[in-house]
């Protein structure tokens, strides 16, 4: 078996968490996924899984954070151009995701954040090796 990520999220709706990750781009894979639970495949390697609140309970014995109000976690997407940044990003606004803050630029780098219905935070960056700082 190869390596993998899997990105485990609570959610209050998942249906329609699945909808706005479908926005961002996403696919889902129906396998691994029922009603109370929904597989979103990023990629080959890349996978997150947004359960109910009920559900997500049964894999830990910690409380659940409210990710609204506190951060739990920041996942980081990195795509291959801008305008593939700008697309995820715009798309999950049109979708009813919100941008917590303004673009950022560190030369080499652009990056966008985009926070789902829960507030669950998704950076998504591009970044050109070429122009990273020499030491």
């Amino acid at each position: 078996m190869m390596e993998q990520v899997f990105i485990n999220l609570a959610v209050a709706d998942v249906n329609k968490s699945m909808d706005f990750y479908t926005q961002l781009g996403f696919k889902n894979n129906p396998q691994f996924s029922d009603d109370e639970g929904k597989c979103m495949v990023w990629s080959d390697h890349i996978f997150v899984m947004i359960l109910s609140p009920r559900k997500f309970q049964t894999f830990t014995g910690k409380p659940l954070a409210d990710t609204k109000k506190q951060i739990a976690g920041l996942f980081a997407l990195s795509v291959a151009s801008v305008e593939r940044v700008n697309e995820i990003v715009e798309n999950g606004l049109r979708a009813g995701g919100i941008e917590p803050m303004p673009m950022k630029d560190y030369g080499f780098m652009q990056q966008r954040n985009i926070e789902d219905f829960d507030g669950h935070t998704w950076e998504i960056f591009y970044m050109d090796r070429s122009k990273l700082p020499i030491e």
